[in-house]
């Protein structure tokens, strides 16, 4: 009874020192969101790609992100599909490097193969819709018909380097790879979309 007694007034003294500390001092998650799609809130038409027998109008949509791990030195983001039927690599449908440290947030739209609206120092890797595209920037989601609701990654990294210098012909997998090993942290989120 006395260990039990303990042990409350531990939990409850822990409790009172935690509420004390203000908000803005705690540990803050790094996160990633959409106005535009997310848990419970399937891709609108516009966001679709347009081929494949999709006819959607493959405009990227927006991001915003907060508290990214001390030492963040830049981002990037990349959009992976691991349900598709590719033997097992899936279909990358998009993938940012170099976005800057100050960066939190993409506008809707920013994903054109120019990228002329991402944030300035940017670039983009082409897609696995090269054939269809041939160019970088946002393919967007074209699930097969009568598959079950694929799933969409969109997985922003904090980096700890200043830059990403890859290959000129460099794949989003070849990035994928250095990325992963100048990250910090991940913030991961994800849609779902199936026709």
């Amino acid at each position: 009874m006395k260990k039990c007694l303990a042990a409350l007034f531990l939990l409850c003294l822990f409790a009172m020192i935690l509420a004390s500390v203000p908000i803005s001092a705690r540990a803050q998650t790094f996160q990633l969101s959409s106005p535009d799609f997310g848990p419970g809130k399937a891709f609108a038409e516009k966001f679709l790609f347009n081929g494949m027998g999709c006819a959607g109008g493959n405009v990227s949509p927006a991001l915003t992100w907060e508290n990214p791990p001390a030492g963040t030195r830049n981002f990037a983001l990349m959009v992976h599909d691991p349900d598709a039927a590719t033997g097992g690599a899936g279909i990358w449908h998009w993938v940012i490097i170099n976005i800057p440290a100050a960066a939190r947030s993409i506008e809707q739209g920013a994903g054109t193969a120019d990228g002329a609206k991402l944030p300035a120092g940017s670039k983009q890797i082409t897609n696995d819709y090269e054939g269809f595209t041939g160019t970088p920037g946002w393919g967007g989601p074209c699930t097969p018909p009568g598959e079950k609701p694929h799933n969409y990654y969109f997985t922003l990294y904090a980096l700890g380097v200043d830059k990403l210098e890859p290959p000129t012909n460099a794949t989003a997998s070849h990035v994928g790879f250095i990325v992963n090993r100048a990250a910090l942290g991940k913030a991961v989120l994800v849609g779902t979309y199936g026709r």
